[in-house]
Protein backbone atom coordinates (compact mmCIF):
# COMPACT_ATOMS: atom_id res chain seq x y z
CA UNK A 1 0.00 0.00 0.00
CA UNK A 2 1.04 3.94 -0.64
CA UNK A 3 2.56 5.67 2.02
CA UNK A 4 0.70 8.28 2.88
CA UNK A 5 0.63 12.10 4.03
CA UNK A 6 -0.90 14.71 5.55
CA UNK A 7 0.51 18.76 5.04
CA UNK A 8 -0.32 21.18 7.53
CA UNK A 9 -0.27 24.66 6.52
CA UNK A 10 0.70 28.04 8.85
CA UNK A 11 0.47 31.21 7.36
CA UNK A 12 -0.47 32.93 4.13
CA UNK A 13 -1.74 32.17 0.83
CA UNK A 14 1.67 31.67 -0.29
CA UNK A 15 2.09 28.73 1.88
CA UNK A 16 -1.09 27.43 1.08
CA UNK A 17 -0.34 27.18 -2.66
CA UNK A 18 2.92 26.07 -1.54
CA UNK A 19 0.99 23.20 0.10
CA UNK A 20 -0.82 22.97 -3.03
CA UNK A 21 2.64 22.11 -4.40
CA UNK A 22 3.80 19.63 -1.86
CA UNK A 23 0.82 17.53 -1.91
CA UNK A 24 1.26 17.77 -6.08
CA UNK A 25 5.01 16.28 -5.39
CA UNK A 26 4.16 13.97 -2.88
CA UNK A 27 1.18 12.34 -4.97
CA UNK A 28 3.63 12.26 -8.26
CA UNK A 29 5.97 10.60 -6.00
CA UNK A 30 3.35 7.39 -5.34
CA UNK A 31 2.40 9.08 -1.80
CA UNK A 32 -1.38 8.96 -0.93
CA UNK A 33 -3.37 11.57 1.12
CA UNK A 34 -4.70 10.33 4.51
CA UNK A 35 -8.09 10.54 5.10
CA UNK A 36 -10.25 11.78 8.04
CA UNK A 37 -8.66 10.37 11.39
CA UNK A 38 -6.11 8.32 9.65
CA UNK A 39 -2.49 8.21 10.87
CA UNK A 40 -0.78 9.23 8.21
CA UNK A 41 2.59 7.74 7.51
CA UNK A 42 4.23 11.39 6.68
CA UNK A 43 3.44 14.91 8.42
CA UNK A 44 4.86 17.99 6.72
CA UNK A 45 4.41 20.83 8.49
CA UNK A 46 4.42 24.15 6.24
CA UNK A 47 5.19 26.73 8.57
CA UNK A 48 5.15 30.54 8.42
CA UNK A 49 8.06 32.95 10.45
CA UNK A 50 5.35 36.25 10.29
CA UNK A 51 2.69 34.80 12.70
CA UNK A 52 3.26 35.79 16.53
CA UNK A 53 4.67 33.34 18.41
CA UNK A 54 5.57 31.39 15.45
CA UNK A 55 8.21 29.39 16.97
CA UNK A 56 6.26 28.32 20.16
CA UNK A 57 3.63 27.31 17.68
CA UNK A 58 5.76 25.07 15.66
CA UNK A 59 7.76 23.41 18.47
CA UNK A 60 4.54 23.16 20.69
CA UNK A 61 3.25 20.96 17.27
CA UNK A 62 6.45 18.90 16.97
CA UNK A 63 6.15 18.31 20.66
CA UNK A 64 2.19 16.91 20.05
CA UNK A 65 3.71 14.61 17.02
CA UNK A 66 6.97 12.92 19.14
CA UNK A 67 5.09 10.37 20.99
CA UNK A 68 2.93 9.71 18.02
CA UNK A 69 5.85 8.94 15.40
CA UNK A 70 7.47 6.82 18.44
CA UNK A 71 4.12 4.69 18.44
CA UNK A 72 4.05 4.38 14.69
CA UNK A 73 6.64 2.62 12.98
CA UNK A 74 8.36 4.10 10.28
CA UNK A 75 6.41 7.77 10.38
CA UNK A 76 8.42 10.89 9.34
CA UNK A 77 8.11 14.22 10.24
CA UNK A 78 9.25 16.95 7.73
CA UNK A 79 9.16 20.74 8.40
CA UNK A 80 9.13 23.39 5.44
CA UNK A 81 8.41 26.98 5.02
CA UNK A 82 9.94 30.00 6.55
CA UNK A 83 10.33 29.25 9.57
CA UNK A 84 12.55 26.50 8.40
CA UNK A 85 14.27 28.53 5.97
CA UNK A 86 14.98 31.15 9.02
CA UNK A 87 15.77 28.33 12.02
CA UNK A 88 17.51 25.80 9.68
CA UNK A 89 19.64 23.16 11.36
CA UNK A 90 18.22 24.90 14.96
CA UNK A 91 14.98 23.00 14.27
CA UNK A 92 16.57 19.40 14.38
CA UNK A 93 18.63 20.26 17.31
CA UNK A 94 15.49 21.68 19.47
CA UNK A 95 13.40 18.38 17.98
CA UNK A 96 15.60 15.17 17.15
CA UNK A 97 12.15 13.37 16.28
CA UNK A 98 12.21 15.61 12.75
CA UNK A 99 13.06 14.07 9.32
CA UNK A 100 13.60 16.15 7.13
CA UNK A 101 14.11 20.36 7.13
CA UNK A 102 13.61 21.99 3.78
CA UNK A 103 13.68 25.64 2.68
CA UNK A 104 11.16 28.17 0.67
CA UNK A 105 13.91 27.96 -2.27
CA UNK A 106 13.70 24.01 -2.77
CA UNK A 107 10.39 22.78 -2.37
CA UNK A 108 10.39 20.05 -5.08
CA UNK A 109 13.11 18.65 -2.64
CA UNK A 110 11.00 17.13 -0.62
CA UNK A 111 10.21 13.92 -1.45
CA UNK A 112 14.04 12.69 -2.12
CA UNK A 113 15.08 14.36 1.37
CA UNK A 114 12.35 11.74 2.70
CA UNK A 115 13.63 8.99 0.59
CA UNK A 116 17.13 9.99 1.83
CA UNK A 117 16.25 10.14 5.18
CA UNK A 118 14.54 6.69 5.79
CA UNK A 119 17.47 5.29 3.48
CA UNK A 120 20.21 7.27 5.75
CA UNK A 121 18.22 6.91 9.20
CA UNK A 122 19.08 10.20 9.90
CA UNK A 123 17.89 13.79 9.97
CA UNK A 124 18.31 15.37 6.15
CA UNK A 125 18.26 19.21 6.47
CA UNK A 126 18.81 21.26 2.72
CA UNK A 127 18.33 24.93 3.04
CA UNK A 128 19.53 27.07 -0.30
CA UNK A 129 19.73 30.57 -0.20
CA UNK A 130 18.04 31.35 -4.05
CA UNK A 131 15.23 29.97 -6.00
CA UNK A 132 16.58 26.81 -7.90
CA UNK A 133 12.99 26.30 -9.96
CA UNK A 134 10.09 28.47 -10.01
CA UNK A 135 7.45 26.73 -7.83
CA UNK A 136 5.05 26.91 -10.89
CA UNK A 137 6.60 24.58 -12.73
CA UNK A 138 6.21 21.57 -9.88
CA UNK A 139 3.50 19.80 -9.97
CA UNK A 140 0.08 20.36 -7.49
CA UNK A 141 -2.73 18.98 -6.15
CA UNK A 142 -4.97 22.23 -5.99
CA UNK A 143 -7.73 21.88 -3.14
CA UNK A 144 -10.81 23.71 -5.07
CA UNK A 145 -11.93 22.39 -8.05
CA UNK A 146 -13.19 25.79 -9.22
CA UNK A 147 -11.15 28.38 -7.56
CA UNK A 148 -7.74 28.43 -7.52
CA UNK A 149 -4.34 30.53 -7.09
CA UNK A 150 -1.87 31.41 -9.86
CA UNK A 151 1.30 32.99 -8.53
CA UNK A 152 2.71 35.70 -10.77
CA UNK A 153 5.84 36.15 -9.09
CA UNK A 154 7.75 35.55 -5.92
CA UNK A 155 10.14 36.91 -3.49
CA UNK A 156 9.50 40.80 -2.41
CA UNK A 157 12.41 43.53 -2.57
CA UNK A 158 10.88 45.43 -0.42
CA UNK A 159 12.13 46.63 3.32
CA UNK A 160 9.78 47.11 5.49
CA UNK A 161 11.25 47.13 8.89
CA UNK A 162 8.50 45.03 10.71
CA UNK A 163 9.25 42.26 8.06
CA UNK A 164 11.39 39.34 7.82
CA UNK A 165 9.80 37.95 4.68
CA UNK A 166 12.28 39.58 1.90
CA UNK A 167 15.32 37.48 3.88
CA UNK A 168 13.25 34.58 3.46
CA UNK A 169 11.71 34.08 0.57
CA UNK A 170 14.69 36.36 -1.78
CA UNK A 171 14.18 38.88 -3.89
CA UNK A 172 11.60 39.28 -6.33
CA UNK A 173 11.14 37.08 -8.99
CA UNK A 174 8.53 37.49 -11.98
CA UNK A 175 7.49 34.63 -14.13
CA UNK A 176 7.03 35.05 -18.08
CA UNK A 177 3.56 36.52 -18.96
CA UNK A 178 2.48 33.59 -21.01
CA UNK A 179 3.51 30.94 -18.81
CA UNK A 180 0.97 32.79 -16.04
CA UNK A 181 -1.84 33.07 -18.84
CA UNK A 182 -0.77 29.76 -20.05
CA UNK A 183 -1.47 27.93 -16.90
CA UNK A 184 -4.71 29.89 -16.36
CA UNK A 185 -6.16 28.79 -19.80
CA UNK A 186 -5.18 25.11 -18.10
CA UNK A 187 -6.81 25.80 -15.32
CA UNK A 188 -10.13 27.18 -16.94
CA UNK A 189 -10.15 23.89 -19.25
CA UNK A 190 -9.79 21.91 -15.68
CA UNK A 191 -13.21 23.37 -14.77
CA UNK A 192 -11.68 26.40 -12.51
CA UNK A 193 -13.98 29.96 -13.31
CA UNK A 194 -11.88 32.36 -10.61
CA UNK A 195 -8.29 33.24 -10.50
CA UNK A 196 -6.44 34.83 -7.44
CA UNK A 197 -3.39 36.59 -9.03
CA UNK A 198 -0.69 35.49 -6.01
CA UNK A 199 2.95 37.60 -5.65
CA UNK A 200 4.53 38.99 -1.98
CA UNK A 201 3.89 42.50 -3.65
CA UNK A 202 1.84 41.43 -6.90
CA UNK A 203 1.32 44.49 -8.72
CA UNK A 204 5.35 44.86 -8.68
CA UNK A 205 5.13 42.41 -10.96
CA UNK A 206 7.16 43.44 -14.55
CA UNK A 207 9.47 44.68 -12.00
CA UNK A 208 12.81 42.19 -12.63
CA UNK A 209 12.41 42.92 -16.52
CA UNK A 210 11.78 46.54 -16.75
CA UNK A 211 7.48 46.90 -17.70
CA UNK A 212 5.87 49.08 -14.92
CA UNK A 213 2.74 48.53 -17.03
CA UNK A 214 3.38 45.02 -17.10
CA UNK A 215 0.46 44.24 -14.38
CA UNK A 216 -2.10 45.93 -15.35
CA UNK A 217 -1.60 44.38 -18.64
CA UNK A 218 -1.63 40.93 -17.38
CA UNK A 219 -5.24 41.94 -16.14
CA UNK A 220 -6.38 42.48 -19.34
CA UNK A 221 -4.54 39.98 -21.08
CA UNK A 222 -6.67 37.54 -18.33
CA UNK A 223 -9.71 39.50 -19.77
CA UNK A 224 -9.64 37.69 -22.67
CA UNK A 225 -9.55 33.82 -21.44
CA UNK A 226 -12.72 32.88 -22.20
CA UNK A 227 -14.94 30.97 -19.27
CA UNK A 228 -12.69 32.87 -17.04
CA UNK A 229 -14.91 34.06 -14.75
CA UNK A 230 -13.30 35.84 -11.70
CA UNK A 231 -9.94 37.32 -11.51
CA UNK A 232 -8.53 38.84 -8.35
CA UNK A 233 -5.44 39.51 -7.01
CA UNK A 234 -3.31 39.78 -3.82
CA UNK A 235 -1.71 41.86 -2.39
CA UNK A 236 -0.76 44.79 -4.29
CA UNK A 237 1.62 47.65 -2.34
CA UNK A 238 0.28 51.65 -2.39
CA UNK A 239 3.59 52.30 -4.02
CA UNK A 240 3.33 50.61 -7.23
CA UNK A 241 -0.24 51.04 -7.77
CA UNK A 242 -0.66 52.88 -10.79
CA UNK A 243 -3.80 54.85 -12.61
CA UNK A 244 -3.10 51.45 -15.12
CA UNK A 245 -4.10 49.04 -12.61
CA UNK A 246 -7.46 50.92 -11.79
CA UNK A 247 -8.00 51.31 -15.16
CA UNK A 248 -7.34 47.76 -15.93
CA UNK A 249 -9.76 46.73 -12.67
CA UNK A 250 -12.67 48.83 -14.23
CA UNK A 251 -12.18 48.07 -17.55
CA UNK A 252 -11.97 43.95 -17.62
CA UNK A 253 -15.85 42.52 -16.48
CA UNK A 254 -14.06 39.50 -15.47
CA UNK A 255 -11.75 41.54 -12.93
CA UNK A 256 -13.61 41.58 -9.72
CA UNK A 257 -14.44 44.90 -7.58
CA UNK A 258 -12.54 43.86 -4.62
CA UNK A 259 -9.39 45.21 -3.65
CA UNK A 260 -6.99 43.75 -0.87
CA UNK A 261 -4.68 47.11 0.01
CA UNK A 262 -2.41 46.97 3.37
CA UNK A 263 -2.05 50.16 5.05
CA UNK A 264 -0.71 49.48 8.15
CA UNK A 265 -0.44 52.77 10.02
CA UNK A 266 -2.67 55.77 8.81
CA UNK A 267 0.49 57.99 10.75
CA UNK A 268 3.22 59.28 8.26
CA UNK A 269 5.33 59.50 11.06
CA UNK A 270 4.80 55.26 11.87
CA UNK A 271 5.16 55.01 7.45
CA UNK A 272 8.51 56.26 7.31
CA UNK A 273 9.65 54.14 10.76
CA UNK A 274 7.83 51.22 8.92
CA UNK A 275 9.75 52.19 5.81
CA UNK A 276 6.53 51.89 4.26
CA UNK A 277 7.09 54.48 0.92
CA UNK A 278 3.53 56.62 0.91
CA UNK A 279 2.04 58.43 3.33
CA UNK A 280 -1.57 59.00 4.08
CA UNK A 281 -2.62 60.99 1.34
CA UNK A 282 -1.08 58.81 -1.23
CA UNK A 283 -3.03 56.03 0.10
CA UNK A 284 -6.79 57.99 0.48
CA UNK A 285 -5.96 59.16 -3.16
CA UNK A 286 -5.43 55.22 -4.68
CA UNK A 287 -8.66 54.59 -2.36
CA UNK A 288 -10.62 57.74 -4.14
CA UNK A 289 -9.05 56.66 -7.39
CA UNK A 290 -10.85 52.92 -7.18
CA UNK A 291 -14.15 54.08 -5.88
CA UNK A 292 -13.99 56.83 -8.22
CA UNK A 293 -13.74 53.74 -11.31
CA UNK A 294 -15.53 51.28 -9.67
CA UNK A 295 -18.50 52.30 -7.10
CA UNK A 296 -19.16 49.11 -6.25
CA UNK A 297 -15.83 48.14 -4.81
CA UNK A 298 -15.05 46.72 -1.37
CA UNK A 299 -11.92 47.39 0.10
CA UNK A 300 -9.93 45.44 2.63
CA UNK A 301 -7.10 46.02 4.31
CA UNK A 302 -4.12 44.99 7.22
CA UNK A 303 -3.23 47.47 10.06
CA UNK A 304 -0.19 46.88 12.51
CA UNK A 305 -1.40 48.29 16.32
CA UNK A 306 1.55 49.53 18.47
CA UNK A 307 4.71 49.83 16.04
CA UNK A 308 7.66 50.99 18.27
CA UNK A 309 7.12 55.16 18.58
CA UNK A 310 3.44 55.10 17.67
CA UNK A 311 1.86 58.33 19.75
CA UNK A 312 -1.65 59.21 20.71
CA UNK A 313 -1.80 61.18 17.54
CA UNK A 314 -0.65 58.49 15.19
CA UNK A 315 -3.06 56.05 16.37
CA UNK A 316 -5.74 58.14 15.81
CA UNK A 317 -4.30 59.03 12.09
CA UNK A 318 -4.75 55.48 11.43
CA UNK A 319 -8.30 55.85 13.12
CA UNK A 320 -8.95 58.56 10.52
CA UNK A 321 -8.21 56.70 7.67
CA UNK A 322 -10.77 53.74 8.54
CA UNK A 323 -13.17 56.84 8.90
CA UNK A 324 -12.12 58.02 5.49
CA UNK A 325 -11.66 54.61 3.75
CA UNK A 326 -15.16 53.15 4.74
CA UNK A 327 -12.89 49.47 4.66
CA UNK A 328 -15.60 46.87 4.26
CA UNK A 329 -13.03 44.75 6.35
CA UNK A 330 -9.87 45.04 7.97
CA UNK A 331 -7.54 42.37 9.02
CA UNK A 332 -5.18 43.97 12.30
CA UNK A 333 -2.52 42.99 13.86
CA UNK A 334 -0.92 43.79 17.58
CA UNK A 335 2.76 44.15 16.40
CA UNK A 336 5.08 41.63 18.12
CA UNK A 337 8.74 42.17 17.59
CA UNK A 338 10.18 39.86 14.84
CA UNK A 339 13.77 38.70 15.33
CA UNK A 340 16.13 39.86 12.65
CA UNK A 341 14.06 42.85 11.66
CA UNK A 342 15.26 46.88 11.97
CA UNK A 343 12.33 47.14 13.95
CA UNK A 344 12.58 44.86 17.00
CA UNK A 345 15.48 46.94 18.32
CA UNK A 346 13.84 50.40 18.12
CA UNK A 347 13.53 52.17 20.87
CA UNK A 348 9.79 53.30 21.54
CA UNK A 349 8.16 49.85 22.19
CA UNK A 350 4.89 50.36 23.51
CA UNK A 351 3.85 49.06 26.34
CA UNK A 352 1.31 46.04 25.97
CA UNK A 353 -1.94 47.32 27.71
CA UNK A 354 -1.19 50.57 25.31
CA UNK A 355 -1.27 48.36 22.52
CA UNK A 356 -4.40 46.23 23.91
CA UNK A 357 -6.51 49.53 24.66
CA UNK A 358 -5.68 50.77 20.78
CA UNK A 359 -6.00 47.14 19.42
CA UNK A 360 -9.57 47.30 21.16
CA UNK A 361 -10.92 50.74 19.68
CA UNK A 362 -9.75 50.14 15.89
CA UNK A 363 -11.74 46.71 16.22
CA UNK A 364 -14.55 48.62 17.70
CA UNK A 365 -14.41 51.73 14.88
CA UNK A 366 -14.02 48.95 12.16
CA UNK A 367 -16.85 46.60 13.35
CA UNK A 368 -19.21 49.91 12.78
CA UNK A 369 -18.16 50.50 9.44
CA UNK A 370 -17.83 46.93 8.22
CA UNK A 371 -21.51 46.76 10.05
CA UNK A 372 -22.25 50.23 8.03
CA UNK A 373 -21.19 49.32 4.76
CA UNK A 374 -22.98 45.57 5.11
CA UNK A 375 -26.36 47.56 5.62
CA UNK A 376 -26.28 49.49 2.48
CA UNK A 377 -26.01 45.97 0.35
CA UNK A 378 -29.44 44.86 1.97
CA UNK A 379 -31.66 44.86 -1.18
CA UNK A 380 -29.07 45.04 -4.00
CA UNK A 381 -29.58 41.59 -6.00
CA UNK A 382 -25.99 39.61 -6.89
CA UNK A 383 -24.13 36.27 -8.23
CA UNK A 384 -22.70 34.10 -5.79
CA UNK A 385 -20.27 31.88 -6.71
CA UNK A 386 -20.93 29.13 -3.86
CA UNK A 387 -18.25 27.79 -2.08
CA UNK A 388 -17.57 25.04 0.25
CA UNK A 389 -16.69 25.22 3.60
CA UNK A 390 -17.24 29.18 3.64
CA UNK A 391 -20.22 29.07 6.34
CA UNK A 392 -19.46 27.35 9.55
CA UNK A 393 -23.17 27.40 10.46
CA UNK A 394 -24.62 26.24 7.12
CA UNK A 395 -25.76 23.09 8.59
CA UNK A 396 -27.69 24.29 11.51
CA UNK A 397 -29.18 27.24 9.36
CA UNK A 398 -29.94 25.18 6.14
CA UNK A 399 -28.18 27.98 4.32
CA UNK A 400 -25.21 27.54 1.46
CA UNK A 401 -22.29 29.69 1.48
CA UNK A 402 -20.04 31.69 -1.25
CA UNK A 403 -18.72 34.64 -2.74
CA UNK A 404 -20.14 37.88 -4.08
CA UNK A 405 -18.04 39.66 -6.80
CA UNK A 406 -16.84 42.35 -4.30
CA UNK A 407 -15.91 39.20 -1.96
CA UNK A 408 -18.18 39.60 0.74
CA UNK A 409 -19.36 36.47 2.59
CA UNK A 410 -22.72 35.43 1.77
CA UNK A 411 -25.14 33.36 3.34
CA UNK A 412 -27.91 32.44 1.39
CA UNK A 413 -31.31 29.80 1.60
CA UNK A 414 -31.18 27.35 -1.31
CA UNK A 415 -34.13 26.60 -3.98
CA UNK A 416 -35.79 23.44 -4.90
CA UNK A 417 -32.84 22.68 -6.57
CA UNK A 418 -29.25 22.39 -4.40
CA UNK A 419 -26.15 24.15 -6.33
CA UNK A 420 -23.03 22.53 -6.16
CA UNK A 421 -19.65 24.41 -4.94
CA UNK A 422 -19.16 26.28 -8.33
CA UNK A 423 -22.07 27.06 -9.27
CA UNK A 424 -23.45 30.51 -9.45
CA UNK A 425 -26.75 31.59 -7.86
CA UNK A 426 -28.70 35.11 -8.47
CA UNK A 427 -29.68 36.29 -4.81
CA UNK A 428 -31.28 39.36 -3.20
CA UNK A 429 -29.41 39.95 -0.18
CA UNK A 430 -31.98 40.83 2.99
CA UNK A 431 -29.63 41.21 5.92
CA UNK A 432 -26.69 42.35 6.80
CA UNK A 433 -24.08 41.56 9.57
CA UNK A 434 -20.60 43.21 10.39
CA UNK A 435 -18.82 40.05 8.83
CA UNK A 436 -21.45 38.65 6.64
CA UNK A 437 -24.44 39.81 4.21
CA UNK A 438 -28.01 36.83 4.17
CA UNK A 439 -30.19 36.16 1.60
CA UNK A 440 -33.54 34.33 2.72
CA UNK A 441 -35.63 35.34 -0.27
CA UNK A 442 -36.14 33.26 -2.79
CA UNK A 443 -32.82 32.02 -5.16
CA UNK A 444 -33.77 34.26 -8.29
CA UNK A 445 -31.72 32.22 -10.63
CA UNK A 446 -29.36 29.54 -10.60
CA UNK A 447 -26.46 28.65 -13.82
CA UNK A 448 -25.10 24.90 -13.35
CA UNK A 449 -21.05 25.35 -14.18
CA UNK A 450 -18.26 23.78 -15.49
CA UNK A 451 -16.84 24.51 -12.57
CA UNK A 452 -19.61 22.51 -10.56
CA UNK A 453 -19.29 20.12 -12.82
CA UNK A 454 -15.51 19.63 -12.29
CA UNK A 455 -16.40 19.41 -8.13
CA UNK A 456 -19.09 16.57 -8.39
CA UNK A 457 -16.22 14.78 -10.62
CA UNK A 458 -14.21 15.10 -7.82
CA UNK A 459 -16.58 14.03 -5.31
CA UNK A 460 -17.24 10.95 -7.34
CA UNK A 461 -13.50 10.12 -8.03
CA UNK A 462 -11.76 6.84 -6.75
CA UNK A 463 -9.33 8.37 -4.53
CA UNK A 464 -11.08 11.63 -3.20
CA UNK A 465 -9.63 11.91 0.37
CA UNK A 466 -12.65 13.08 2.79
CA UNK A 467 -13.53 16.47 2.33
CA UNK A 468 -11.51 19.50 3.16
CA UNK A 469 -12.91 22.97 3.32
CA UNK A 470 -11.91 25.23 0.67
CA UNK A 471 -13.01 29.25 0.67
CA UNK A 472 -12.54 31.64 -1.84
CA UNK A 473 -12.02 34.39 0.29
CA UNK A 474 -8.52 34.80 1.53
CA UNK A 475 -6.86 32.27 4.11
CA UNK A 476 -6.06 34.09 7.49
CA UNK A 477 -2.54 35.15 8.51
CA UNK A 478 -1.32 36.61 12.07
CA UNK A 479 -3.47 37.84 15.18
CA UNK A 480 -6.91 38.40 13.70
CA UNK A 481 -9.66 40.91 14.69
CA UNK A 482 -12.84 39.30 15.05
CA UNK A 483 -14.14 40.26 11.23
CA UNK A 484 -13.23 38.58 8.28
CA UNK A 485 -10.89 39.45 6.30
CA UNK A 486 -8.75 38.96 3.05
CA UNK A 487 -5.32 38.64 4.14
CA UNK A 488 -2.08 39.68 2.00
CA UNK A 489 0.34 37.22 0.42
CA UNK A 490 2.52 38.69 3.22
CA UNK A 491 0.31 39.47 6.14
CA UNK A 492 2.72 42.21 7.05
CA UNK A 493 3.41 43.77 3.23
Amino acid sequence: MARTYEVRTYGCQMNVHDSERLSGLLESAGYARAGAGEEADVVVLNTCAVRENADNKLYGNLGHLAPRKAAHPGMQIAVGGCLAQKDKGEIVRRAPWVDVVFGTHNLGSLPALLERARHNAEAEVEILDSLEVFPSTLPTRRESAYAAWVSVSVGCNNTCTFCIVPALRGKEKDRRPGDILAEVEALVAEGVLEVTLLGQNVNAYGSEFGDRYAFGKLLRACGEIDGLERVRFTSPHPRDFTDDVIAAMAETPNVMPSLHMPLQSGSDDVLRRMRRSYRQERYLDIVRKVRSAMPEAAITTDIIVGFPGETDEDFEQTLHVVREARFSSAFTFQYSKRPGTPAADMDGQIPKRVVQERYERLIALQEDVSWSENKAQVGRVVDVLVAEGEGRKDGETRRLSGRAPDNRLVHFAPGDETPRPGDLVRVELTYAAPHHLVSDAPVRGLRRTRAGDAWEARQAGPSVPASRSVGLGMPSLGVPAPLPAVTSACAVD
